[in-house]
């Protein structure tokens, strides 16, 4: 399988993308913990169907020291016993957010009122800006269906 478009090689959509990678340095150096921007990138990668962000996201998350039990355990979050009350806060609202088509009122008031229990404002901000983002590059791979299986980690880094 080949992707429709060699996001590589077209000038406008690589100048796009670099304009979104460096968005994400600006969360990357956020207050953010680096394990729940992990766990939030996999989750709305998996709901969006990404695979490439989801072999993206799995890979650097191991080779940042996460845990495969809990990246597997990640699409079944709520039944899972290894996450704590902010990562499943944060997971919450990125499902919320990334499956806001499907709620009429968008993210509900107890969803947001939850995250903001665990994160301050800073982390709130950056968390918001990095199921955005991640959304975004979700949407453009599945779009352009980009392989998925051959990243290796920190390989844009």
């Amino acid at each position: 399988m080949s992707a429709r478009l060699n996001a590589f090689q077209i000038p406008t959509f690589g100048k796009f993308v670099k304009h979104l990678v460096s968005a994400s340095k600006v969360i990357h150096d956020s207050s953010l913990p680096a394990s729940v921007g992990h766990l939030v990138t996999l989750r709305a990668s998996q709901i969006n169907g990404c695979g490439y962000c989801t072999d993206m996201h799995s890979k650097d998350a191991v080779a940042a020291g996460e845990d495969w039990l809990r990246l597997n355990m990640v699409a079944a979050w709520r039944e899972a016993t290894c996450f704590t009350e902010a990562e499943r806060a944060a997971l919450e609202l990125t499902e919320e957010a990334t499956r806001i088509a499907d709620a009429a009122g968008g993210v509900p008031d107890e969803v947001w009122q939850n995250a903001a229990k665990h994160y301050d404002e800073e982390q709130l901000a950056a968390l918001v800006s990095l199921i955005a983002l991640i959304n975004a590059f979700n949407r453009m791979n599945v779009i352009i269906q980009q392989p998925a299986g051959d990243y290796q980690p920190g390989q844009f880094a």
